[in-house]
């Protein structure tokens, strides 16, 4: 398996950034890392393993970046206002700086897929909804989809627009709608330990893609499946096993 190491330093966000290359071609596959994670959590805890078919073959090459949760929406001293702006600047570090390398290194020319576990997931979602010019693809596994459990009951309009559960319903723009209709949308969490608040947002979530008629496969899996790597690692093949790379 062909495996790279980059990082530079970006000015998005004022510090040294790293991301981690897996497989030789096939669809971008842009991992987001769990709270406060790094780019080499997804190696470490058996997810790449877990894919391998999938690299190999060539169907996928994989980007796991780091996250700046530490600095944002887990940042506990700070106003959340100030938690949202960072954000912000990781959005753009995303969308300018990490998006056209991907676009760059990988030259199928294809979108990507946005995907991660808990809070990845979370920002897989988010990351997809906003920007479906970049992905058509979003895998995402015991996501939140919006951010009161970081916020509380603050909110402004940074905070809004990133969260899918509260700008979703009041988005009218065909633009936006005619791309997610186009996307493959794939939402799951278990309904074990650990997955009460990813079940009331992913149930959320689909009445709110059902009414918008967006195409979505919203799938619960068992009361056995805690919100741990171990089911993860079982997640992410079989998604990618019935989607289209």
């Amino acid at each position: 398996m062909n495996i790279e190491y980059h990082k530079w330093y970006s000015h998005s966000l004022t510090q040294e950034m790293a991301i981690k290359v897996y497989g030789h071609s096939g669809k971008p596959l842009l991992v987001f890392p769990a709270q406060a994670g790094t780019f080499f959590e997804f190696e470490d805890f058996g997810m790449i393993d877990a894919i391998r078919e999938f690299i190999e073959s060539g169907k996928v090459q994989v980007f796991t970046v780091d996250s700046i949760d530490a600095q944002s929406w887990a940042n506990w001293i700070a106003h959340p206002a100030d938690r949202a702006q960072r954000h912000n600047d990781y959005d753009r570090y995303i969308v300018n700086e990490v998006s056209p390398f991907i676009f760059n290194k990988n030259g199928t020319g294809k979108k990507l897929i946005a995907t991660g576990c808990s809070m990845g997931g979370c920002h897989a979602g988010n990351f997809f909804f906003r920007h479906p010019d970049i992905f058509d693809t979003v895998i995402a596994l015991s996501g939140l989809f919006q951010m009161t459990l970081f916020v509380g009951d603050y909110s402004d309009e940074n905070i809004y627009l990133n969260s899918p559960i509260h700008y979703l319903p009041n988005l009218e723009d065909p633009w936006y709608l005619d791309k997610y209709r186009e996307s493959q949308i794939i939402i799951c969490t278990g309904q074990g330990a650990w997955e009460e608040d990813m079940m009331r947002d992913a149930q959320q979530m689909k009445s709110i893609l059902e009414n918008k008629q967006i195409p979505a496969w919203v799938d619960f899996w068992g009361y056995d499946v805690n919100h741990d790597w171990p089911w993860w690692r079982q997640q992410l093949p079989y998604f990618l096993g019935h989607i289209e790379l």
